[in-house]
Protein backbone atom coordinates (compact mmCIF):
# COMPACT_ATOMS: atom_id res chain seq x y z
CA UNK A 1 0.00 0.00 0.00
CA UNK A 2 2.88 2.35 0.78
CA UNK A 3 4.38 1.72 -2.68
CA UNK A 4 1.01 2.43 -4.30
CA UNK A 5 0.58 5.62 -2.30
CA UNK A 6 4.03 6.80 -3.31
CA UNK A 7 3.29 6.04 -6.97
CA UNK A 8 -0.04 7.85 -6.91
CA UNK A 9 1.42 10.86 -5.14
CA UNK A 10 4.32 10.98 -7.60
CA UNK A 11 1.99 10.80 -10.58
CA UNK A 12 -0.33 13.38 -9.07
CA UNK A 13 2.59 15.69 -8.43
CA UNK A 14 3.65 15.25 -12.01
CA UNK A 15 0.15 16.13 -13.13
CA UNK A 16 -0.14 19.29 -11.08
CA UNK A 17 3.37 20.45 -11.94
CA UNK A 18 2.96 19.93 -15.66
CA UNK A 19 1.66 22.66 -17.90
CA UNK A 20 1.46 22.70 -21.65
CA UNK A 21 0.68 25.19 -24.40
CA UNK A 22 -1.64 22.50 -25.77
CA UNK A 23 -4.11 23.22 -22.95
CA UNK A 24 -5.80 25.92 -25.02
CA UNK A 25 -6.94 23.37 -27.61
CA UNK A 26 -7.53 20.29 -25.45
CA UNK A 27 -8.04 19.01 -21.93
CA UNK A 28 -5.16 17.16 -20.28
CA UNK A 29 -5.00 14.60 -17.48
CA UNK A 30 -1.30 13.93 -16.93
CA UNK A 31 0.27 11.21 -14.81
CA UNK A 32 -2.78 8.98 -14.51
CA UNK A 33 -2.15 5.62 -12.76
CA UNK A 34 -3.89 2.70 -14.49
CA UNK A 35 -4.18 -0.59 -12.53
CA UNK A 36 -3.36 -3.94 -14.14
CA UNK A 37 -4.87 -7.26 -13.07
CA UNK A 38 -1.78 -8.16 -11.00
CA UNK A 39 -1.81 -4.89 -9.03
CA UNK A 40 0.92 -3.16 -11.05
CA UNK A 41 0.15 0.45 -12.04
CA UNK A 42 1.08 1.89 -15.43
CA UNK A 43 1.54 5.61 -16.04
CA UNK A 44 -0.44 7.41 -18.73
CA UNK A 45 -1.40 10.84 -20.02
CA UNK A 46 -4.91 11.53 -21.29
CA UNK A 47 -5.77 14.22 -23.85
CA UNK A 48 -9.39 15.13 -24.56
CA UNK A 49 -11.15 17.48 -26.96
CA UNK A 50 -11.77 20.87 -25.34
CA UNK A 51 -15.50 20.50 -25.04
CA UNK A 52 -16.95 17.91 -22.68
CA UNK A 53 -18.38 14.72 -24.10
CA UNK A 54 -18.00 10.96 -24.40
CA UNK A 55 -15.36 10.21 -26.99
CA UNK A 56 -13.95 7.27 -28.89
CA UNK A 57 -10.33 6.80 -27.78
CA UNK A 58 -7.02 6.21 -29.53
CA UNK A 59 -4.66 4.27 -27.25
CA UNK A 60 -0.88 4.49 -27.75
CA UNK A 61 1.38 2.25 -25.63
CA UNK A 62 5.12 2.93 -25.75
CA UNK A 63 8.38 1.68 -24.19
CA UNK A 64 10.16 4.84 -25.39
CA UNK A 65 8.72 7.39 -22.91
CA UNK A 66 5.23 8.81 -23.19
CA UNK A 67 6.80 12.29 -22.76
CA UNK A 68 9.06 11.92 -25.82
CA UNK A 69 8.57 14.65 -28.48
CA UNK A 70 7.86 12.05 -31.17
CA UNK A 71 4.74 10.90 -29.33
CA UNK A 72 3.11 14.31 -29.68
CA UNK A 73 2.16 13.52 -33.29
CA UNK A 74 -0.59 11.25 -31.95
CA UNK A 75 -2.36 14.30 -30.54
CA UNK A 76 -3.48 14.87 -34.14
CA UNK A 77 -6.40 12.60 -33.31
CA UNK A 78 -7.74 14.98 -30.64
CA UNK A 79 -8.63 17.49 -33.34
CA UNK A 80 -10.43 14.70 -35.18
CA UNK A 81 -12.75 14.10 -32.23
CA UNK A 82 -10.90 11.43 -30.26
CA UNK A 83 -9.60 11.11 -26.75
CA UNK A 84 -5.94 10.07 -26.83
CA UNK A 85 -4.29 8.05 -24.07
CA UNK A 86 -0.51 7.60 -24.17
CA UNK A 87 0.89 5.02 -21.75
CA UNK A 88 4.34 3.84 -20.70
CA UNK A 89 4.36 0.06 -21.00
CA UNK A 90 5.18 -2.08 -17.98
CA UNK A 91 8.63 -1.52 -16.53
CA UNK A 92 9.42 1.55 -18.64
CA UNK A 93 9.83 5.12 -17.40
CA UNK A 94 7.07 5.98 -14.90
CA UNK A 95 5.28 2.61 -15.13
CA UNK A 96 5.93 -0.02 -12.49
CA UNK A 97 6.70 -3.71 -12.91
CA UNK A 98 9.31 -5.42 -15.06
CA UNK A 99 9.82 -4.85 -18.77
CA UNK A 100 9.44 -8.40 -20.08
CA UNK A 101 8.66 -10.12 -23.38
CA UNK A 102 6.42 -8.36 -25.88
CA UNK A 103 3.64 -10.86 -25.21
CA UNK A 104 2.98 -9.03 -21.91
CA UNK A 105 1.49 -6.22 -24.00
CA UNK A 106 -1.58 -8.39 -24.63
CA UNK A 107 -2.91 -8.61 -21.06
CA UNK A 108 -1.70 -5.10 -20.19
CA UNK A 109 -3.33 -3.69 -23.30
CA UNK A 110 -6.55 -5.53 -22.49
CA UNK A 111 -6.63 -4.10 -18.95
CA UNK A 112 -5.87 -0.58 -20.16
CA UNK A 113 -8.69 -0.77 -22.70
CA UNK A 114 -11.12 -1.89 -19.98
CA UNK A 115 -10.02 1.04 -17.82
CA UNK A 116 -10.64 3.45 -20.70
CA UNK A 117 -14.13 2.05 -21.28
CA UNK A 118 -15.06 2.80 -17.65
CA UNK A 119 -14.11 6.49 -17.80
CA UNK A 120 -16.75 9.23 -17.91
CA UNK A 121 -15.12 10.75 -21.01
CA UNK A 122 -15.17 7.45 -22.96
CA UNK A 123 -17.94 6.13 -25.18
CA UNK A 124 -16.51 2.61 -24.79
CA UNK A 125 -14.99 2.33 -28.26
CA UNK A 126 -11.19 2.16 -28.53
CA UNK A 127 -8.65 2.05 -31.35
CA UNK A 128 -4.89 1.59 -31.10
CA UNK A 129 -2.09 3.16 -33.13
CA UNK A 130 1.67 2.92 -33.03
CA UNK A 131 4.89 2.28 -34.91
CA UNK A 132 7.57 -0.37 -34.35
CA UNK A 133 7.27 -1.69 -30.76
CA UNK A 134 4.18 0.49 -30.34
CA UNK A 135 2.70 -1.38 -33.30
CA UNK A 136 3.56 -4.71 -31.71
CA UNK A 137 1.56 -3.62 -28.68
CA UNK A 138 -1.40 -3.06 -31.04
CA UNK A 139 -1.21 -6.61 -32.35
CA UNK A 140 -0.91 -8.26 -28.93
CA UNK A 141 -3.94 -6.36 -27.67
CA UNK A 142 -5.90 -7.34 -30.78
CA UNK A 143 -5.10 -11.01 -30.14
CA UNK A 144 -6.69 -10.68 -26.67
CA UNK A 145 -10.05 -9.89 -28.39
CA UNK A 146 -11.25 -7.17 -26.03
CA UNK A 147 -14.84 -6.24 -27.01
CA UNK A 148 -14.09 -2.51 -26.65
CA UNK A 149 -11.20 -2.61 -29.15
CA UNK A 150 -12.72 -1.73 -32.53
CA UNK A 151 -9.67 -1.31 -34.83
CA UNK A 152 -5.89 -0.97 -34.87
CA UNK A 153 -3.39 0.81 -37.10
CA UNK A 154 0.14 -0.59 -36.73
CA UNK A 155 3.14 0.82 -38.57
CA UNK A 156 6.47 -0.93 -39.27
CA UNK A 157 5.63 -3.58 -36.69
CA UNK A 158 6.20 -6.95 -38.34
CA UNK A 159 4.53 -10.02 -36.90
CA UNK A 160 7.28 -12.28 -35.55
CA UNK A 161 10.02 -11.75 -32.93
CA UNK A 162 12.36 -14.39 -34.39
CA UNK A 163 12.10 -13.32 -38.02
CA UNK A 164 11.92 -9.56 -37.47
CA UNK A 165 13.88 -8.55 -34.40
CA UNK A 166 16.36 -11.24 -33.46
CA UNK A 167 17.04 -13.66 -36.29
CA UNK A 168 15.89 -13.80 -39.93
CA UNK A 169 14.20 -15.94 -42.55
CA UNK A 170 17.56 -17.62 -43.20
CA UNK A 171 18.43 -18.17 -39.53
CA UNK A 172 21.22 -15.58 -39.20
CA UNK A 173 21.17 -13.25 -36.19
CA UNK A 174 20.41 -9.57 -36.81
CA UNK A 175 23.41 -8.53 -34.75
CA UNK A 176 23.52 -4.78 -35.37
CA UNK A 177 19.77 -4.26 -34.97
CA UNK A 178 19.47 -6.13 -31.68
CA UNK A 179 22.66 -4.97 -29.99
CA UNK A 180 22.09 -1.36 -30.99
CA UNK A 181 18.53 -1.51 -29.64
CA UNK A 182 19.79 -2.91 -26.34
CA UNK A 183 22.33 -0.10 -26.06
CA UNK A 184 19.80 2.59 -26.89
CA UNK A 185 17.12 1.32 -24.52
CA UNK A 186 18.44 -0.90 -21.75
CA UNK A 187 21.68 0.68 -20.52
CA UNK A 188 21.09 1.65 -16.88
CA UNK A 189 21.60 5.36 -16.17
CA UNK A 190 23.96 7.14 -15.82
CA UNK A 191 26.19 4.70 -17.72
CA UNK A 192 27.69 6.12 -20.93
CA UNK A 193 26.75 4.32 -24.13
CA UNK A 194 29.79 2.61 -25.67
CA UNK A 195 30.88 3.12 -29.25
CA UNK A 196 29.35 0.65 -31.71
CA UNK A 197 32.73 -0.67 -32.85
CA UNK A 198 33.64 -1.62 -29.29
CA UNK A 199 30.95 -4.29 -29.02
CA UNK A 200 29.70 -5.33 -32.46
CA UNK A 201 32.67 -7.68 -33.07
CA UNK A 202 32.62 -9.09 -29.55
CA UNK A 203 32.92 -12.87 -29.21
CA UNK A 204 31.31 -14.98 -28.05
CA UNK A 205 27.99 -13.44 -28.99
CA UNK A 206 26.48 -14.76 -25.78
CA UNK A 207 28.35 -12.14 -23.73
CA UNK A 208 27.95 -9.30 -26.22
CA UNK A 209 25.26 -7.88 -23.94
CA UNK A 210 27.92 -7.21 -21.31
CA UNK A 211 30.19 -5.59 -23.87
CA UNK A 212 27.34 -3.42 -25.15
CA UNK A 213 25.50 -2.48 -21.95
CA UNK A 214 27.67 -3.47 -18.99
CA UNK A 215 24.97 -5.77 -17.61
CA UNK A 216 23.68 -9.28 -18.29
CA UNK A 217 20.40 -9.06 -20.19
CA UNK A 218 18.19 -12.15 -19.86
CA UNK A 219 16.29 -11.43 -23.10
CA UNK A 220 19.60 -11.43 -25.05
CA UNK A 221 20.94 -14.56 -23.35
CA UNK A 222 17.66 -16.38 -23.93
CA UNK A 223 17.71 -15.42 -27.61
CA UNK A 224 21.23 -16.85 -27.92
CA UNK A 225 20.00 -20.02 -26.18
CA UNK A 226 17.33 -20.39 -28.88
CA UNK A 227 18.94 -19.94 -32.33
CA UNK A 228 16.27 -22.16 -33.93
CA UNK A 229 12.62 -21.26 -34.41
CA UNK A 230 11.37 -23.38 -31.51
CA UNK A 231 8.46 -23.25 -29.09
CA UNK A 232 10.05 -20.34 -27.22
CA UNK A 233 9.81 -18.13 -30.30
CA UNK A 234 6.40 -19.45 -31.31
CA UNK A 235 5.02 -18.35 -27.95
CA UNK A 236 6.25 -14.80 -28.70
CA UNK A 237 5.03 -14.76 -32.31
CA UNK A 238 2.11 -12.63 -33.41
CA UNK A 239 2.16 -14.65 -36.64
CA UNK A 240 1.28 -17.81 -34.71
CA UNK A 241 -1.78 -16.07 -33.21
CA UNK A 242 -3.19 -14.08 -36.14
CA UNK A 243 -6.23 -16.34 -36.23
CA UNK A 244 -7.35 -14.65 -33.00
CA UNK A 245 -7.49 -11.19 -34.60
CA UNK A 246 -11.15 -10.37 -35.26
CA UNK A 247 -11.11 -6.60 -35.76
CA UNK A 248 -10.28 -4.39 -38.77
CA UNK A 249 -6.53 -3.86 -39.16
CA UNK A 250 -4.65 -1.09 -40.93
CA UNK A 251 -0.88 -1.38 -41.32
CA UNK A 252 2.00 0.54 -42.86
CA UNK A 253 5.44 -0.68 -43.93
CA UNK A 254 8.39 0.16 -46.14
CA UNK A 255 10.34 -1.74 -48.78
CA UNK A 256 13.60 -0.79 -47.02
CA UNK A 257 12.42 -1.72 -43.52
CA UNK A 258 13.44 -5.16 -42.30
CA UNK A 259 9.87 -5.81 -41.13
CA UNK A 260 8.32 -5.47 -44.61
CA UNK A 261 8.11 -9.21 -45.31
CA UNK A 262 6.27 -9.80 -42.06
CA UNK A 263 3.96 -6.82 -42.59
CA UNK A 264 3.00 -8.42 -45.89
CA UNK A 265 2.71 -11.85 -44.27
CA UNK A 266 0.15 -10.45 -41.83
CA UNK A 267 -1.78 -8.96 -44.75
CA UNK A 268 -1.73 -12.30 -46.58
CA UNK A 269 -2.86 -14.33 -43.59
CA UNK A 270 -5.68 -12.02 -42.59
CA UNK A 271 -6.92 -11.50 -46.15
CA UNK A 272 -6.91 -15.24 -46.85
CA UNK A 273 -8.77 -15.74 -43.58
CA UNK A 274 -11.43 -13.26 -44.75
CA UNK A 275 -10.38 -10.60 -42.28
CA UNK A 276 -10.62 -6.87 -42.92
CA UNK A 277 -7.17 -5.38 -43.50
CA UNK A 278 -5.72 -2.41 -45.35
CA UNK A 279 -1.94 -2.33 -45.81
CA UNK A 280 0.34 0.35 -47.25
CA UNK A 281 3.93 -0.49 -48.28
CA UNK A 282 5.94 2.55 -49.37
CA UNK A 283 9.51 3.31 -50.51
CA UNK A 284 10.74 3.92 -46.99
CA UNK A 285 12.90 2.41 -44.27
CA UNK A 286 11.82 2.12 -40.63
CA UNK A 287 10.80 5.78 -40.70
CA UNK A 288 8.05 6.68 -43.15
CA UNK A 289 9.87 9.95 -43.88
CA UNK A 290 13.05 8.18 -45.05
CA UNK A 291 15.19 10.01 -47.61
CA UNK A 292 18.00 8.30 -49.50
CA UNK A 293 21.08 9.97 -51.01
CA UNK A 294 20.94 7.86 -54.17
CA UNK A 295 17.23 7.87 -55.07
CA UNK A 296 14.35 10.33 -54.88
CA UNK A 297 11.03 8.52 -55.05
CA UNK A 298 9.02 11.69 -55.57
CA UNK A 299 6.35 13.64 -53.77
CA UNK A 300 3.91 10.71 -53.69
CA UNK A 301 6.22 8.70 -51.42
CA UNK A 302 4.92 10.41 -48.26
CA UNK A 303 1.41 9.18 -47.53
CA UNK A 304 0.02 11.44 -44.75
CA UNK A 305 -0.19 8.57 -42.30
CA UNK A 306 -1.99 10.29 -39.42
CA UNK A 307 -4.80 11.42 -41.74
CA UNK A 308 -5.15 7.90 -43.14
CA UNK A 309 -5.24 6.48 -39.63
CA UNK A 310 -7.92 8.97 -38.57
CA UNK A 311 -10.00 8.09 -41.63
CA UNK A 312 -9.63 4.40 -40.73
CA UNK A 313 -10.73 5.01 -37.15
CA UNK A 314 -13.67 7.17 -38.28
CA UNK A 315 -14.79 4.25 -40.42
CA UNK A 316 -14.89 1.74 -37.57
CA UNK A 317 -15.35 3.76 -34.37
CA UNK A 318 -17.69 6.53 -35.42
CA UNK A 319 -19.58 4.55 -38.03
CA UNK A 320 -21.16 7.52 -39.69
CA UNK A 321 -23.68 6.61 -42.41
CA UNK A 322 -21.87 4.99 -45.31
CA UNK A 323 -18.48 5.00 -43.55
CA UNK A 324 -18.30 1.27 -42.76
CA UNK A 325 -19.26 -1.32 -45.38
CA UNK A 326 -22.01 -3.77 -44.51
CA UNK A 327 -20.83 -6.46 -46.93
CA UNK A 328 -18.21 -9.18 -46.45
CA UNK A 329 -14.76 -8.32 -45.03
CA UNK A 330 -12.39 -6.73 -47.51
CA UNK A 331 -8.64 -6.66 -47.95
CA UNK A 332 -6.81 -3.90 -49.76
CA UNK A 333 -3.08 -3.63 -50.39
CA UNK A 334 -1.50 -0.34 -51.50
CA UNK A 335 2.01 -0.84 -52.87
CA UNK A 336 4.37 1.87 -54.02
CA UNK A 337 6.00 0.83 -57.30
CA UNK A 338 9.52 2.27 -57.30
CA UNK A 339 10.68 3.64 -60.63
CA UNK A 340 7.43 5.06 -61.96
CA UNK A 341 6.90 6.14 -58.31
CA UNK A 342 3.18 5.47 -58.14
CA UNK A 343 0.82 3.85 -55.67
CA UNK A 344 -1.16 0.87 -56.94
CA UNK A 345 -4.05 -1.03 -55.38
CA UNK A 346 -3.85 -4.80 -55.10
CA UNK A 347 -5.91 -7.39 -53.26
CA UNK A 348 -3.49 -10.21 -52.50
CA UNK A 349 0.17 -10.92 -51.79
CA UNK A 350 2.05 -12.27 -53.64
CA UNK A 351 0.17 -11.06 -56.70
CA UNK A 352 -1.72 -13.83 -58.51
CA UNK A 353 -0.55 -12.54 -61.89
CA UNK A 354 3.12 -12.91 -60.97
CA UNK A 355 5.38 -14.65 -63.51
CA UNK A 356 8.21 -16.26 -61.53
CA UNK A 357 11.08 -16.16 -63.99
CA UNK A 358 14.62 -17.52 -63.54
CA UNK A 359 17.62 -15.43 -64.51
CA UNK A 360 20.57 -17.80 -64.70
CA UNK A 361 24.09 -17.32 -63.36
CA UNK A 362 26.99 -18.13 -65.65
CA UNK A 363 30.72 -17.48 -65.93
CA UNK A 364 33.98 -19.09 -66.98
CA UNK A 365 34.88 -19.52 -63.33
CA UNK A 366 36.07 -15.99 -62.62
CA UNK A 367 33.03 -14.06 -61.36
CA UNK A 368 34.94 -12.65 -58.40
CA UNK A 369 34.41 -8.91 -57.95
CA UNK A 370 33.24 -6.22 -60.31
CA UNK A 371 36.08 -7.00 -62.71
CA UNK A 372 35.11 -10.67 -63.04
CA UNK A 373 33.29 -12.44 -65.89
CA UNK A 374 29.97 -13.25 -64.19
CA UNK A 375 26.83 -12.90 -66.34
CA UNK A 376 23.07 -13.29 -65.99
CA UNK A 377 21.16 -14.92 -68.86
CA UNK A 378 17.46 -15.56 -69.43
CA UNK A 379 18.36 -19.01 -70.76
CA UNK A 380 20.94 -21.29 -69.11
CA UNK A 381 24.41 -21.41 -70.66
CA UNK A 382 26.30 -24.66 -70.13
CA UNK A 383 29.15 -24.29 -72.63
CA UNK A 384 32.45 -23.34 -71.00
CA UNK A 385 30.63 -22.81 -67.70
CA UNK A 386 32.93 -23.33 -64.75
CA UNK A 387 32.06 -23.06 -61.05
CA UNK A 388 33.03 -19.93 -59.18
CA UNK A 389 34.86 -20.02 -55.86
CA UNK A 390 35.92 -17.63 -53.12
CA UNK A 391 37.27 -17.72 -49.59
CA UNK A 392 35.10 -16.41 -46.80
CA UNK A 393 37.07 -15.20 -43.78
CA UNK A 394 34.94 -14.22 -40.74
CA UNK A 395 37.76 -11.91 -39.65
CA UNK A 396 37.17 -9.82 -42.79
CA UNK A 397 33.43 -9.97 -43.62
CA UNK A 398 31.75 -8.15 -46.49
CA UNK A 399 30.33 -4.91 -45.04
CA UNK A 400 26.70 -3.91 -44.81
CA UNK A 401 25.92 -1.02 -47.16
CA UNK A 402 22.23 -0.16 -47.26
CA UNK A 403 19.29 -2.50 -47.55
CA UNK A 404 16.28 -3.16 -45.33
CA UNK A 405 17.72 -1.93 -42.05
CA UNK A 406 16.47 -0.88 -38.63
CA UNK A 407 16.84 1.27 -36.57
CA UNK A 408 19.76 3.72 -36.61
CA UNK A 409 20.04 5.49 -39.95
CA UNK A 410 23.11 7.45 -38.88
CA UNK A 411 25.06 4.36 -37.90
CA UNK A 412 23.85 2.03 -40.68
CA UNK A 413 22.07 4.01 -43.40
CA UNK A 414 19.31 1.96 -45.06
CA UNK A 415 18.00 1.99 -48.60
CA UNK A 416 19.18 1.64 -52.21
CA UNK A 417 22.82 2.52 -51.61
CA UNK A 418 25.85 2.21 -53.90
CA UNK A 419 27.34 -1.31 -53.70
CA UNK A 420 30.64 -0.52 -55.44
CA UNK A 421 32.79 -0.95 -52.29
CA UNK A 422 31.32 -4.43 -51.78
CA UNK A 423 31.71 -5.42 -55.43
CA UNK A 424 35.43 -4.63 -55.39
CA UNK A 425 36.04 -7.53 -53.00
CA UNK A 426 37.35 -10.91 -54.17
CA UNK A 427 34.96 -12.73 -51.80
CA UNK A 428 31.94 -11.34 -53.65
CA UNK A 429 30.73 -12.97 -56.87
CA UNK A 430 29.15 -10.52 -59.31
CA UNK A 431 26.78 -11.57 -62.12
CA UNK A 432 25.35 -8.92 -64.48
CA UNK A 433 22.76 -9.02 -67.27
CA UNK A 434 22.88 -7.28 -70.62
CA UNK A 435 21.14 -3.87 -70.75
CA UNK A 436 17.39 -4.33 -70.61
CA UNK A 437 15.59 -3.59 -73.90
CA UNK A 438 12.47 -2.41 -72.04
CA UNK A 439 11.24 -1.62 -68.56
CA UNK A 440 10.92 -4.68 -66.31
CA UNK A 441 8.76 -4.73 -63.17
CA UNK A 442 9.82 -6.93 -60.26
CA UNK A 443 7.07 -7.09 -57.63
CA UNK A 444 6.99 -9.81 -55.01
CA UNK A 445 9.35 -12.10 -53.10
CA UNK A 446 12.82 -12.45 -54.65
CA UNK A 447 14.55 -15.80 -54.30
CA UNK A 448 18.01 -17.05 -55.24
CA UNK A 449 18.33 -20.78 -55.94
CA UNK A 450 22.00 -21.68 -55.76
CA UNK A 451 23.97 -24.89 -56.06
CA UNK A 452 26.83 -24.60 -53.64
CA UNK A 453 29.56 -26.48 -51.80
CA UNK A 454 31.71 -25.48 -48.85
CA UNK A 455 34.80 -26.74 -47.05
CA UNK A 456 33.08 -26.56 -43.64
CA UNK A 457 29.99 -28.10 -42.04
CA UNK A 458 28.12 -24.83 -41.65
CA UNK A 459 28.44 -21.41 -43.25
CA UNK A 460 26.30 -18.65 -44.78
CA UNK A 461 25.50 -17.60 -48.33
CA UNK A 462 24.09 -14.19 -49.24
CA UNK A 463 22.35 -12.85 -52.33
CA UNK A 464 21.70 -9.26 -53.40
CA UNK A 465 19.53 -7.93 -56.22
CA UNK A 466 21.12 -4.79 -57.66
CA UNK A 467 20.05 -2.21 -60.27
CA UNK A 468 23.01 -1.09 -62.39
CA UNK A 469 22.34 2.44 -63.63
CA UNK A 470 23.27 3.67 -67.09
CA UNK A 471 26.35 5.32 -65.56
CA UNK A 472 27.40 2.01 -64.00
CA UNK A 473 26.42 2.84 -60.42
CA UNK A 474 25.07 -0.33 -58.69
CA UNK A 475 22.15 0.41 -56.34
CA UNK A 476 20.83 -2.22 -53.95
CA UNK A 477 17.20 -3.28 -54.41
CA UNK A 478 16.84 -6.14 -51.93
CA UNK A 479 18.89 -8.90 -50.34
CA UNK A 480 18.95 -11.91 -48.01
CA UNK A 481 21.04 -14.54 -46.25
CA UNK A 482 20.85 -18.29 -45.63
CA UNK A 483 22.62 -20.15 -42.83
CA UNK A 484 23.25 -23.64 -44.19
CA UNK A 485 22.26 -25.50 -41.02
CA UNK A 486 18.78 -23.97 -41.49
CA UNK A 487 18.49 -24.57 -45.24
CA UNK A 488 15.76 -27.22 -44.74
CA UNK A 489 13.87 -25.59 -41.87
CA UNK A 490 14.38 -23.02 -39.15
CA UNK A 491 13.37 -25.38 -36.35
CA UNK A 492 15.74 -28.31 -37.02
CA UNK A 493 19.37 -27.53 -37.90
CA UNK A 494 21.06 -30.00 -40.26
CA UNK A 495 24.73 -29.61 -41.11
CA UNK A 496 26.16 -30.14 -44.58
CA UNK A 497 28.90 -32.52 -45.68
CA UNK A 498 32.08 -30.81 -46.67
CA UNK A 499 32.82 -30.29 -50.36
CA UNK A 500 29.44 -31.74 -51.39
CA UNK A 501 26.99 -30.01 -53.73
CA UNK A 502 23.70 -28.81 -52.25
CA UNK A 503 20.78 -26.82 -53.58
CA UNK A 504 19.85 -23.91 -51.33
CA UNK A 505 17.15 -21.26 -51.57
CA UNK A 506 17.92 -17.76 -50.27
CA UNK A 507 14.98 -15.54 -49.37
CA UNK A 508 16.28 -12.27 -50.82
CA UNK A 509 13.45 -10.08 -49.58
CA UNK A 510 10.43 -8.37 -51.13
CA UNK A 511 10.13 -5.38 -53.41
CA UNK A 512 8.13 -3.57 -56.06
CA UNK A 513 10.68 -2.09 -58.42
CA UNK A 514 10.85 -1.28 -62.12
CA UNK A 515 14.24 -1.73 -63.77
CA UNK A 516 14.26 0.88 -66.56
CA UNK A 517 15.24 0.09 -70.13
CA UNK A 518 19.00 0.43 -70.52
CA UNK A 519 19.70 -0.59 -66.93
CA UNK A 520 21.22 -3.97 -66.05
CA UNK A 521 20.21 -6.48 -63.40
CA UNK A 522 22.96 -7.69 -61.11
CA UNK A 523 23.21 -10.43 -58.51
CA UNK A 524 25.90 -10.45 -55.84
CA UNK A 525 26.71 -13.70 -54.02
CA UNK A 526 28.89 -13.85 -50.93
CA UNK A 527 28.89 -15.28 -47.40
CA UNK A 528 28.53 -12.26 -45.14
CA UNK A 529 26.69 -8.98 -44.71
CA UNK A 530 28.13 -7.61 -41.48
CA UNK A 531 27.12 -6.11 -39.13
CA UNK A 532 23.53 -6.42 -40.30
CA UNK A 533 23.88 -10.16 -39.75
CA UNK A 534 26.27 -11.91 -37.40
CA UNK A 535 29.34 -13.53 -38.91
CA UNK A 536 29.06 -17.28 -39.31
CA UNK A 537 32.31 -18.51 -37.73
CA UNK A 538 32.10 -21.67 -39.88
CA UNK A 539 31.82 -24.03 -36.93
CA UNK A 540 29.56 -26.93 -36.03
CA UNK A 541 29.11 -25.43 -32.57
CA UNK A 542 26.34 -22.94 -31.77
CA UNK A 543 27.42 -19.67 -33.35
CA UNK A 544 26.57 -17.78 -30.17
CA UNK A 545 29.16 -19.70 -28.15
CA UNK A 546 31.98 -19.96 -30.69
CA UNK A 547 35.09 -17.79 -30.55
CA UNK A 548 37.34 -19.56 -33.06
CA UNK A 549 37.07 -18.18 -36.61
CA UNK A 550 37.66 -20.62 -39.49
CA UNK A 551 38.04 -19.71 -43.14
CA UNK A 552 35.70 -21.43 -45.60
CA UNK A 553 36.26 -22.17 -49.27
CA UNK A 554 32.95 -21.58 -51.03
CA UNK A 555 31.87 -22.82 -54.46
CA UNK A 556 28.87 -21.81 -56.59
CA UNK A 557 27.97 -24.16 -59.47
CA UNK A 558 26.08 -23.04 -62.58
CA UNK A 559 26.57 -25.84 -65.09
CA UNK A 560 24.31 -28.55 -66.49
CA UNK A 561 22.53 -30.20 -63.60
CA UNK A 562 23.25 -27.21 -61.34
CA UNK A 563 21.19 -24.33 -62.78
CA UNK A 564 21.86 -21.58 -60.23
CA UNK A 565 19.47 -18.67 -60.78
CA UNK A 566 17.68 -15.77 -59.20
CA UNK A 567 13.89 -16.16 -59.40
CA UNK A 568 12.35 -12.80 -60.25
CA UNK A 569 8.63 -12.13 -59.62
CA UNK A 570 7.85 -10.33 -62.88
CA UNK A 571 4.68 -8.36 -63.54
CA UNK A 572 3.77 -7.72 -67.17
CA UNK A 573 1.19 -5.50 -68.79
CA UNK A 574 -2.02 -7.33 -69.62
CA UNK A 575 -1.78 -9.20 -72.89
CA UNK A 576 2.02 -9.42 -72.80
CA UNK A 577 3.96 -12.62 -72.20
CA UNK A 578 2.52 -15.93 -71.15
CA UNK A 579 4.98 -17.37 -68.65
CA UNK A 580 3.57 -19.62 -65.96
CA UNK A 581 2.64 -17.90 -62.71
CA UNK A 582 3.84 -20.96 -60.80
CA UNK A 583 7.30 -20.73 -59.32
CA UNK A 584 9.74 -22.86 -61.34
CA UNK A 585 11.23 -25.90 -59.68
CA UNK A 586 14.92 -25.88 -60.47
CA UNK A 587 16.21 -29.41 -60.02
CA UNK A 588 19.77 -30.57 -60.36
CA UNK A 589 21.86 -33.64 -59.71
CA UNK A 590 24.05 -34.38 -56.73
CA UNK A 591 21.82 -32.52 -54.26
Amino acid sequence: MLALALLLSTLAAGQSATSSPRSASMQEQLGVAIPMRDGVYLAADVFLPRRDGRWPTVLVRTPYNRKAPSVSSYLFFVNRGYAVLIEDVRGRYASKGNFGPASQEGPDGYDTINWIARQAWSNGRVAMAGSSYLGIANWWAAIEDNPHLAAISAMNSGDDEYLDRFYSTGGALQAAHRLRWLVQNLIPPPQVRPLFDTYIRHLPLRTADLAATGVILPRWRTAIDHPSYDQYWKSLSIREHLGSVNIPVQSFGGWFDNYAESDLDAFSQLSRGHGTIETWIGPSAHSSASKFPTRDFGSQAITGIRSKQADWFDRWLKKTPGSAPSGPPTSLLHIFVMGPNVWREEHEWPLLRTHYTPLYLTSSGHANSLSGDGELRWEPVWEKAEPDAFTYDPKDPAPTIGGALCCDAKLLPPGPLDQTPVELRQDVLVYTSAPLPENLEVTGPVRAVLYIATSVNDTDFTAKLVDVQRNGQPLLVTDGIQRLRYRLSLDKPVFVKRNTAYQISIDAGVTSYVFPAGHRIRIEVSSSNFPRFDRNLNSSRPNGDETKMTKARQTVFHEKGYPSAVILPLIFDKGRHSRSSTEPRLSGSGI
